[in-house]
Formats: C-alpha cells, structure tokens, sequence
C-alpha cells in the first residue's frame, strides 16, 4: 500500500480543530562546548497525553459510517489504547481495547475513562494481534492498529508538518521508536519540506529491534523487551514503517535505562515539563547527539506524558529502574 506526503495533508485536514497544534519549547544544553540548542515539541501536551491521537482519529474518522458504526478494536499497552478509546468517543462509535495485564495503571484508568472496553492480556504469553483479530471477526468490528498503517503513519507525520510551520531552522531531529508509525510519518513530513534536516531515531538498549534491523538491512524480531520506556515494547518495526525508515532516518541512538531517568529529570529542570519513559530515550539520545555536534539546533519530539505519579516521583528520586 503506498503513503507520500500528499497523505499526511489529507490527515491534517482531517483533523484540524481536534488535535491540538502543541507548543515547541526551547532549551540550552550547557554541558556541550558550542552550546546545542534543544527544541522540544511537546506532545506531552496533546489531548489524551500523547501524539497518538493524531494517528487514531485520523483512521477512524476516515472510516465510512456504516463501517465505524460497528466499533473499533485497538492493541496497545497505553497511549494508542487511550487516544482510541478517546478518537472513537468523539467520532460517536464505540472502542474496546486489548491491554498487557502489565500495563501501568494510569494509562488503563484514562483508557476506562474514556469509555472504552478493556481486554487484558499476558504480553510474554499471547498474541494481541491474535486477540485483536478474533474480536473485529467475531463483532464486525475495524483494526486500529498502533503503528503499521498508512491512516496512522499520516496521522503522526502531522507533527512533521508543524515543526515547519513553527521552527524557522534546525539541524537534527530526534523521535523516539517503538514501532516506527510517529518517526516515519515525521520523516516523511520533513523530506518533503525540510530534506536537509537530519532524522534520528532512539531506541531503549533492551528495545532495540530497530537498530538490529537496520544493522541487518531486514526486520528483526527480538523477545518482548523489559524496558522503563513501555511504549517500545514491541518486537519488530513494522512491514510498512521500516523501509521509510532506512530510506529516511540517518542513525538509532541506542540509550540505559539510568539515562533514560536522567533524561526525564533534565526535562523536569530545564522546561518544567513531566514527560513518560519512551518520551525520555528521546531525550537521552539527543543529549548524546548534541555531543557530537555541537551549535547544533535539535528538535526533539516528546512523545507522551503519561505516567503514574508515583512511578515518576520513584524514578526521579533514583529508587531502582
């Protein structure tokens, strides 16, 4: 199925004046000679915590309404599964959701909240696209799936268009990847308007399927990763995002766990602003880049901001990962 850029307009139309255009906040790195410049899109401050709702109402809002009057079915372990549950409520149709027994409390209630159904799972031993598969077959009701379409990807590449609307210049961008819907849309987005800025991806060393991938030229499946940063814990990029990616990411900046909380404490200090774990390896890769080259000017995607309080007051006081 092909996707351009010429799909990413479409989205934006489509959801223009529910998703929120979100700020772009600036920051200085002090610790590199020639001081990088950091510039922080904050998805964190999306409706529904997330840049996961751009991708979600914009497939559901494109479905005919015989077929969204049916409902929806989603798989994720929190922020794709809330900015369903929340898509599928203001488009007037139902959500049930397919959830790791695992997933962190908050992002379970926000998705309850909205009035979504939930059906939990045990991530080590089933399949949630199995699961997935047999409620659409059995209710008649749509796939949503977290990553690998082109109604998502078009979605998340929205982001990719307002940063070039809002940032007169920079040199690098850096985006977190789970299963590569949010980097390849913002990718595409970016080639097409700005081909000189430089796209790099992040990755949690545990969750590294994508820069195995990449390393090999094919997709690489690896074990469910334990990892702080939930929102990568997939197994393997997606058919359709991973060959946008080779051809448009530069490199994948592989970061701990430790400096993963040290990048959700800088962003704490230096913007005032509480971002999630995945949000973070952004963040931590960047501090890395930004060594490498320094006067830059860095965007930085903040995926989500979405985490238990306590987890996070845990995390920051440097209680153990």
């Amino acid at each position: 199925m092909s996707f351009g850029f010429r799909d990413i307009e479409e989205a934006q139309s489509r959801i223009a004046g529910v998703v929120y255009r979100t700020p772009v906040l600036r920051s200085i790195n002090e610790r590199t000679d020639g001081a990088a410049e950091f510039f922080f899109k904050c998805e964190n401050l999306q409706r529904s915590g997330a840049f996961k709702l751009r991708g979600a109402y914009n497939k559901i809002a494109a479905l005919s309404e015989p077929v969204r009057r049916h409902g929806v079915v989603a798989f994720s372990s929190g922020n794709h599964a809330r900015a369903v549950a929340t898509a599928a409520r203001l488009l007037g149709t139902h959500a049930k959701i397919v959830m790791p027994k695992d997933a962190p409390a908050v992002k379970l209630q926000a998705t309850r909240a909205v009035g979504a159904d939930i059906v939990l799972y045990d991530r080590y031993r089933e399949s949630r696209e199995a699961i997935a598969q047999a409620i659409c077959e059995n209710e008649h009701r749509t796939l949503v799936p977290p990553f690998d379409d082109p109604l998502i990807i078009a979605g998340q590449g929205t982001i990719g268009v307002e940063l070039h609307e809002q940032m007169p210049e920079f040199d690098l961008l850096v985006a977190p990847i789970g299963g590569g819907g949010l980097i390849s849309g913002v990718a595409t987005a970016l080639a097409e308007l700005r081909p000189e800025v430089q796209i790099y991806g992040a990755e949690a060393e545990a969750a590294n399927d994508t820069f195995l991938s990449l390393q090999k030229g094919e997709r690489v499946q690896i074990p469910v990763p334990k990892t702080i940063a939930d929102g990568m814990q997939v197994t393997s990029p997606g058919k359709l995002t991973f060959p946008i990616i080779q051809r448009l990411v530069r490199e994948v900046v592989l970061v701990s766990e430790q400096e993963i909380v040290e990048g959700m404490r800088w962003v704490a200090e230096h913007i005032r602003q509480i971002i999630e774990p995945t949000s973070a390896v952004a963040v931590a890769a960047a501090r890395k880049l930004a060594t490498r080259f320094p006067g830059t000017r860095i965007a930085i995607i903040l995926s989500g901001g979405n985490v238990d309080k306590q987890r996070y007051r845990e995390l920051l006081a440097g209680k153990e990962v």
